[in-house]
C-alpha cells in the first residue's frame, strides 16, 4: 500500500510539472531564424535582381534563412499580366529568389483559376491559406499551414486570408466560383495546436493591418504575424496583447528581416529592420538579366494618346476611366471604384499603352444597367458606406454625399452635366466595371447587360479616339456634413 501511495504521488507531481512539447524537447539549443518577407509585390519585377542578391548574400552569414511572401504577388504590372503565359514571370523570379512560402492574396485569384492552379505547379514553394476550402472549385487542395525547419525545430507558418463584407475576398466573384471562404479569427482556432506542438507560432496573413490587430488581441498565442493586403509600411514593428506584426508597404521596394532568437523550442526574442531594395545596389546578375528580357516588350511602349497636363490623383484618373465607359459605350452615366485606380497619376506626354494596363490591370468587363435616380443614390450611398469615404468616381454627372454626425452617409445630391437635378421620371443607362456589379451591394432591377469588352480596352478605344487628355483640376464628387 505503502509503495502504491508513492508512486500515485509521483504520478500526480508529474502531472503538475510545466509541460514540454515533444518539438520543444527535441529543439534545446539556441540559434537564431531569418525571415526575409515581402507582401503586395503586385507583379513589380524590377527589385527582383536586389532582393536575390539580399537574400543570397544573407544565406552566407546565416544559417536558417528563410524568404516568404504574405501575398498578393501577382496584378499590377502589364510587363507580368499581360505575358503570353500570365503571370509566370513572377513565379519564375520569385522560384530563382529562393522563396519557401506565400500566403495566398486576394488577387492571386485575378488569372482565373485555371491559369493559377498552373502557376501553382510552377512554384518551387507552396501557397498556403487556413480559411479557403476548394475542395468545389477548380484549385487543388490547398495546405492550411506549413513548418519550416530549423535543425532539429520546426516553426510552423499559417496562413488566412481577408474578406470583405459579402464574404468574398477582394477579388471578381467570377473567379471565385467552387471556393467557400471562413472568417481568419473563426478558423484560427483551429490551429492553436501548433503552438502546443511546436513551441512557436507565426502567422502569414492578407489580412490588413486592421484584421493583424484584431487577430492579435484574441489569439495571443501568435509569437509573430507577418501581414499584407494594406500595403502599410512599418518601420519598427506593432507589438499588441505580446504579438509582434511587422509588414513591408507594397510593389517590392522594400523587404522586411525578421530575426528570431529561439531557446529551448521557443521564440524568446523578435528583432525587425525594413530594408529599402531601391537603395541597394547589390543584383543577381542572372535574375536581372530575365527581368531585362522580360521587359524588353514593345508593344507596351506604343503611344496612345497625349496627356496635356499630368492627370494626378484618384478623382482626375478616375474621371477620365469613367469618360472612357461614356464615351465608348454610349451610357448616360458611369462609374468607377477608387479601389480599381492602381497607380497614384500619369505624367505629362505620352500616354503608353503599358500605363493603361498598370492603372487597370485587372481585366473587368462593362456592364450596363438601366437604373432609376433612386438606384443611383442607394449605389453612391452604399459605396461611401463601404470605407466611410468617396468610392465611386463619376462620369456624365456630379454628386455631393451627405453625411450624418456618424460618418454615415444618408444621402445624396445628384446633378446632371447641365448642373440640375437627375430626374426623376427618367431611367438612366449606367455603366461600371464587372466588380462593382458583382460585389457591391445596391438597389436595380435590371440585372445589367455585360458588353464583353474589358474597362482598360474600353479606355485604350477611348484614348485612341480623343488622342489627349487634360483632366488638370477636375472634381465630381464632393461631401457635405450635416
Amino acid at each position: 500500500m505503502y509503495i502504491n501511495r508513492i508512486l500515485i504521488y509521483f504520478f500526480v507531481l508529474l502531472l503538475s510539472l510545466p509541460q514540454v512539447s515533444q518539438a520543444g524537447r527535441k529543439c534545446k539549443k539556441s540559434f537564431e531564424v531569418v525571415i526575409l518577407h515581402t507582401n503586395d509585390m503586385h507583379s513589380k519585377i524590377d527589385n527582383m535582381a536586389k532582393l536575390t542578391w539580399l537574400a543570397d548574400s544573407l544565406r552566407q552569414q546565416h544559417r536558417y534563412l528563410f524568404l516568404v511572401s504574405a501575398g498578393d504577388n501577382f496584378t499590377g504590372n502589364p510587363i507580368v499580366d499581360m505575358y503570353p503565359i500570365v503571370g509566370y514571370p513572377m513565379v519564375d523570379l520569385m522560384n530563382q529568389a529562393g522563396f519557401v512560402l506565400s500566403a495566398f492574396g486576394n488577387h492571386e485569384f485575378d488569372m482565373g483559376q485555371k491559369e493559377f492552379s498552373q502557376r501553382r505547379k510552377e512554384a518551387d514553394f507552396p501557397f498556403i491559406s487556413a480559411n479557403i476550402d476548394v475542395s468545389k472549385s477548380h484549385l487543388k487542395k490547398v495546405k492550411p499551414w506549413v513548418s519550416l525547419k530549423a535543425g532539429r525545430c520546426r516553426i510552423p507558418f499559417v496562413a488566412f486570408l481577408q474578406l470583405d463584407e459579402n464574404g468574398l475576398p477582394s477579388s471578381h466573384p467570377s473567379k471565385l466560383e467552387g471556393i467557400t471562404f471562413t472568417h481568419a479569427e473563426t478558423r484560427a482556432a483551429d490551429f492553436l495546436f501548433l503552438k502546443e506542438k511546436y513551441g512557436m507560432l507565426v502567422g502569414l496573413t492578407h489580412l490588413g493591418i486592421e484584421g493583424d490587430i484584431s487577430m492579435a488581441q484574441k489569439y495571443p498565442q501568435f509569437d509573430l504575424i507577418i501581414g499584407g493586403h494594406s500595403h502599410t509600411v512599418m518601420e519598427v514593428p506593432r507589438v499588441e496583447n505580446g504579438v509582434t506584426i511587422v509588414q513591408t508597404g507594397s510593389q517590392l521596394k522594400s523587404v522586411g528581416k525578421t530575426t528570431l532568437t529561439v531557446e529551448g523550442g521557443k521564440i524568446t526574442g523578435i528583432d525587425y529592420e525594413l530594408i529599402s531594395l531601391d537603395a541597394l545596389n547589390g543584383r543577381n546578375p542572372s535574375v536581372q538579366a530575365d527581368i531585362d528580357r522580360y521587359n524588353d516588350n514593345e508593344e507596351m511602349n506604343r503611344v496612345l494618346a497625349q496627356a496635356v497636363t499630368p492627370v494626378t490623383g484618384k478623382e482626375e484618373l478616375g474621371a477620365m476611366m469613367a469618360d472612357a465607359v461614356t464615351a465608348i459605350s454610349g451610357v448616360d452615366i458611369a462609374v468607377q471604384n477608387i479601389g480599381g485606380i492602381r497607380i497614384p497619376f500619369l505624367a505629362e506626354g505620352n500616354i503608353l499603352y503599358r500605363d493603361i494596363f498598370r492603372l487597370d490591370p485587372f481585366g473587368n468587363q462593362v456592364v450596363v444597367i438601366n437604373m432609376t435616380v433612386s438606384e443611383i443614390k442607394s449605389l453612391l450611398v452604399n459605396s461611401y458606406n463601404r470605407s466611410k469615404k468617396i468610392d465611386l468616381i463619376v462620369s456624365g454627372m456630379t454628386y455631393t454625399a451627405m453625411i450624418n454626425g456618424n460618418g454615415i452617409c444618408v444621402d445624396v445630391e445628384m446633378k446632371g452635366l447641365d448642373g440640375q437635378l437627375l430626374d426623376l421620371a427618367k431611367t438612366y443607362k449606367v455603366g461600371m466595371n464587372s466588380y462593382i456589379s458583382s460585389s457591391y451591394s445596391f438597389d436595380h432591377v435590371d440585372p445589367g447587360t455585360v458588353n464583353y469588352e474589358t474597362t482598360s480596352q474600353t479606355l485604350i478605344s477611348f484614348l485612341r479616339k480623343v488622342q489627349k487628355v487634360d483632366y488638370r483640376g477636375t472634381q465630381r464628387t464632393a461631401i457635405r456634413i450635416n
